[in-house]
């Protein structure tokens, strides 16, 4: 969501995310960046400006030292602030096409079957503003896996879509439906078609479709990192979709609805929707899709010094990574070392992908001067991270789901 992030709140400076399952297990303190601890980190040239506005935090790459992301320091951007949710009145709601309606408190979800996965949690607008560099963290999620409650309320034969509600809500004024035919529902309706505000208060809601949220992956999540969810990060409840971007992992989360048609809410069908133009038999098409998986990446954290030798270190995610490149000032791409930590062969989860792996380049003793830093990365299926100027990159002309390979500036003192 940036992790809850919609495109007028950066615009406006407004502030106002079974079937077979899988043991998800991670244990263990959180795991330190590769490195050591004599190391010194060189601050990047090319640093981002504030952001325009409140009430956000983003990880700052060079201070990036550990696998987990400290909930403190998790980055955070609400769409309607930060709602206080009391735990002990606070129940989940399951409903609409459903036989078996379902009222759980949150007692009733830790008492069902735990299941903990390791996800990097993205923003689907990181990297697509200059400010906005570090919407990104990774974390241990755990809770209740949400497949078996929806197998448990019977979904009826009807149903296709899952509609995932949150406690936040604000203001919203819809200029661009021109069935709008009036302001309210007891005002007059226009004679004629004209372009009507109409102003409403919405409710956070995402939606995905009855396939997509019997995955087995997504999770009914109260703890994060070992702790209770935070507020900012939706306490008590949110959902957690391994493998979606930000937005998808609803926080706050009050009721799920089961519903027969396509949801078609702000946040699904006007806010995180990536415009495109292309050309197809010769002729211009715009393309609207709704953002919703991530997309493979990587972006170079920090360049340290130790005992007068240098090393390039970063992270890589999105899809089950196989290798990651680096290249410096334009020259040849080199192979860096994967951190191996969590993706041994047999038993572990990150392997599927979800959770972000560090990469090192032994860059060994650079002329000093300023230089270019580069990095892309290949998951398990041969696919390679775009170059900025990418086609497909290039023909949007919204801010969401820019995985371009991302390039970093430092100075090597002399």
């Amino acid at each position: 969501m940036i992790e809850d992030m919609s495109r007028r709140t950066l615009l406006k400076g407004g502030g106002a995310a079974l079937t077979g399952l899988t043991a998800l297990q991670v244990s263990g303190p959180a795991h330190a960046f590769p490195g050591h601890r004599d190391e010194q980190v060189l601050p990047w040239l090319d640093q981002p400006p504030e952001p325009p506005f409140p009430d956000t935090r983003f990880l700052k790459w060079e201070e990036l030292d550990s696998f987990f992301t400290d909930p403190e320091k998790f980055f955070i951007v609400s769409h309607y602030g930060n709602p206080a949710v009391n735990a002990g009145a606070w129940r989940l709601g399951i409903s609409g096409l459903v036989a078996r309606p379902q009222s759980l408190s949150l007692a009733d979800l830790k008492a069902r079957p735990r299941r903990e996965v390791t996800f990097t949690l993205e923003c689907s607008g990181n990297n697509g503003y200059p400010f906005v560099i570090g919407a990104i963290g990774n974390a241990r999620w755990a809770g209740t896996p949400l497949a078996p409650l929806l197998q448990r309320a019977g979904v009826a034969r009807e149903g296709t879509e899952v509609v995932f509600w949150g406690a936040d809500s604000g203001p919203v004024t819809i200029r661009d439906n021109s069935g709008v035919v009036r302001s309210h529902p007891t005002a007059p309706p226009s004679p004629l078609p004209t372009d009507i505000d109409l102003t409403i208060t919405e409710q956070f809601a995402r939606s995905m479709s009855i396939e997509e949220a019997l995955s087995g992956d997504n999770l009914l999540c109260y703890e994060m990192n070992g702790a209770p969810l935070l507020r900012e990060h939706g306490f008590p409840l949110r959902l957690i979709a391994p493998g979606w971007y930000g937005v998808a992992n609803v926080k706050w989360l009050t009721r799920i609805e089961v519903m027969n048609q396509r949801y078609a809410g702000r946040f699904m069908a006007r806010d995180y929707v990536t415009i495109r133009e292309q050309q197809r038999d010769g002729q211009t098409v715009w393309t609207f899709n709704t953002v919703k998986h991530t997309r493979l990446k990587s972006a170079p954290a920090k360049v340290t010094r130790r005992r007068g030798r240098y090393a390039i270190v970063g992270a890589a995610w999105g899809a089950p990574i196989s290798e990651v490149e680096v290249q410096v000032d334009n020259g040849p791409w080199r192979t860096a070392e994967l951190d191996h930590h969590g993706h041994r062969k047999g038993g572990s989860r990150h392997r599927s992908g979800f959770a972000w792996r560090f990469w090192t380049l032994d860059w060994g003793r650079p002329a000093a001067g300023e230089h270019a830093i580069r990095s892309r990365a290949y998951d398990h299926e041969g696919n390679l991270q775009p170059p900025p100027d990418d086609p497909y990159l290039a023909s949007r002309v919204t801010f969401w789901e820019n995985n371009g390979q991302i390039t970093r500036r430092v100075a090597i003192p002399a």
